[in-house]
């Protein structure tokens, strides 16, 4: 299973960028994925995830309002679309998915933390001028 992150790039502040997470696994749409990110000098934090369905999402509060994850099942793909950007979201995104399919349960509106994360895809580079 391979997940491949893609979209970084530089963009001013205030402006936009869209991530996608796509993977080599049709099953993709069976599982909880998640977009986490790493600044220089930072600890990786949860930025966003979603259920295998869509129907739920999790925003850390740096990011909500700003960001919109969503999934295309039928691209094996999810989505993280970065509006109003600010030099503090400047940072590697990675996209992983959970370790179990999803059953339901809270573990999306708990936050996704990424111990329940198996796979990660390599990051992708945000970088935002000011």
């Amino acid at each position: 299973v391979q997940l491949q992150a893609s979209g970084g790039g530089f963009v001013q502040a205030g402006g936009s960028l869209m991530l996608s997470c796509t993977a080599s696994e049709s099953t993709f749409n069976y599982y909880i994925v998640g977009w986490y990110r790493q600044a220089p000098g930072k600890e990786r934090e949860g930025v966003s995830c979603i259920s295998a369905s869509g129907n739920d999402t999790y925003y850390a509060d740096s990011v909500k309002g700003r960001f919109t994850i969503s999934r295309d099942n039928t691209k094996n793909a999810v989505y993280l679309h970065m509006a109003s950007v600010t030099p503090e979201d400047e940072a590697v995104y990675f996209c992983a998915r959970s370790w179990w399919p999803d059953l339901g349960g809270d573990y999306v509106l708990r936050g996704c933390a990424s111990s329940g994360m198996g796979v990660w895809g390599e990051g992708t580079l945000v970088t935002v001028s000011s």
